[in-house]
């Protein structure tokens, strides 16, 4: 029996994944869960485990190619017993969506923190419901026979069986099209919303019928507005197209990004900060837990003082950290501290954060900052390190850089820049002396936060870093 296997969602809401190495060939025989590919979404990247037992018959996709989601990949040669019903050859559905039965519909699983839908398992397919059928107990084995709440049909409300929502089959209208909710993600519905559009008449134009932004303008009559779709690649990445110019493909982390900075750039507010600051003391401080048995074998670098440094200024300055919730109209204040680490990797930028930063002493930070690096570094970082974050850094001072205006992390209301530290002449106790100097740079976004609290949060983290000892009069 061959069995297509077709490219899951692999995060929340990717409608497309690159194709990145196989780790097998046509002919290799592989166990179930087996690691057979490495995909590249726009946020990470992510080892496919198999969901069959069996042959690789066919790679319908090349390394490098970009495939949507539901485009089958790879064909197996599994078992004819393998365990899925003989009416779903592609094994995907058990049955068709707005029937009874659509509870029994399989999901694709997503591959992230678990593997693949199991299909050997050998046992049969549940079959749908039917509310006349008897009905066998554990105790009783005489059939009971359950009557319908209601003897004749009647209209009732939408029943939820999984992904989609359906109506009951025997109120079911002959065309269940107009009863789904409209495909489309929280950004595409808000603009709905603002331009008075009904997402139901509007038909998609995006992966298994999605609902796009241009879907939306276009509809509205604001076709102007729209974002004309990317042309064809001509070469691939890299490759040379005359003697003036080279064309890389706009996709993965670089696309991703692309699209997550314009939306913050251009729906929160930037207002941006700057203090420069003698940090001559945390770097003696440093030089001094380098040298001692505590922090022996840890990492320890202006970052992890900063670092500590945001997450002490925090409970002073609560409004940081927190989120601007415009479908419910609330400000969320999180009482924890996911803190964003920006991350320069070979992919492009990321933002991977550290869980529950605010709970860690400077031993755990320090260890949990260098595990962040080296997975960044080495494309590893999974899509649930990289969401979900409440405020982040980003070190530009690497790159010999003093200041700068960071944009904010999509939902984030703060971003602290630090710049390179530097030597320079600066007043010490009445004279002039050189000093090891760093400029903060502070963005937020001035609908959550106003100047006099940015303004306070700097100042506390700049008081740490300039005399670690302040931290003792903050907390």
């Amino acid at each position: 029996m061959i069995k297509e296997f077709r490219l899951p969602d692999l995060g929340e809401g990717l409608t497309e994944s690159e194709i990145l190495s196989w780790k097998v060939d046509v002919g290799d025989t592989v166990s179930l869960n087996q690691v057979i590919a490495e995909v590249e979404t726009a946020k990470a990247v992510v080892e496919l485990p198999s969901p069959y037992a069996g042959v690789i018959r066919e790679l319908h996709e090349q390394p490098g190619s970009v495939v949507e989601v539901g485009k089958p990949i790879v064909s197996f040669e599994v078992p004819d017993d393998a365990g899925t019903a003989p009416s779903d050859p592609a094994g995907t559905l058990t049955a068709e969506p707005g029937e009874r039965g659509a509870e029994t519909q399989k999901r694709e699983p997503n591959l992230v923190g678990y593997g693949a839908v199991v299909e050997g398992s050998g046992r049969p397919a549940r079959r749908p419901r039917n509310f006349a059928a008897p009905v066998v107990g554990a105790v009783k084995t005489e059939p009971v026979k359950i009557e319908p709440l209601k003897t004749e049909p009647v209209k009732t409300a939408p029943v939820q069986t999984g992904p989609a929502v359906v109506e009951p089959a025997e109120t079911r209208p002959a065309d269940t099209a107009t009863a789904e909710r409209p495909r489309s993600t929280p950004p595409v519905r808000k603009l709905a919303r603002d331009l008075g559009v009904d997402l139901a008449r509007v038909p998609g134009t995006g992966p298994g019928g999605l609902i796009t932004r241009e879907d939306v303008r276009g509809f509205a009559g604001h076709k102007e507005e729209a974002v004309p779709p990317l042309a064809e690649p001509v070469a691939r990445s890299g490759s040379r197209l005359g003697e003036r110019e080279t064309r890389t493909p706009i996709k993965g982390v670089r696309k991703y990004t692309a699209a997550a900075m314009v939306q913050s750039a251009f729906t929160a507010p930037h207002a941006t900060e700057f203090l420069t600051v003698d940090v001559t003391p945390s770097l003696e401080l440093l030089a001094r837990l380098k040298n001692s048995r505590e922090f022996a074998g840890f990492k320890l670098t202006p970052l992890t003082l900063a670092a500590k440094a945001v997450l002490v200024a925090l409970r002073r300055n609560p409004a940081l950290n927190s989120h601007w919730d415009e479908e419910h109209q609330e400000i969320v204040t999180y009482n924890y501290v996911n803190l964003g680490i920006a991350a320069a990797t070979p992919r492009g930028l990321t933002v991977p954060n550290i869980k529950d930063a605010d709970t860690m002493q400077l031993p755990q930070l320090a260890q949990a900052l260098t595990a962040l690096a080296e997975t960044a570094r080495a494309g590893k970082t999974t899509p649930a390190e990289l969401s979900g974050g409440t405020i982040s850094i980003t070190n530009i001072g690497v790159f010999g850089i003093d200041a700068g205006t960071p944009i904010l992390n999509p939902g984030e209301a703060a971003i602290l820049g630090l710049g390179a530290v530097r030597t320079l002449p600066w007043e010490y106790r009445g004279e002039v002396a050189l000093r090891q100097v760093i400029t903060l740079s502070l963005s937020f976004d001035h609908r959550l936060v106003d100047g006099e609290q940015g303004s306070r949060f700097l100042a506390d983290v700049g008081a740490i870093l300039a005399e670690p000892g302040m931290v003792l009069t903050m907390v």
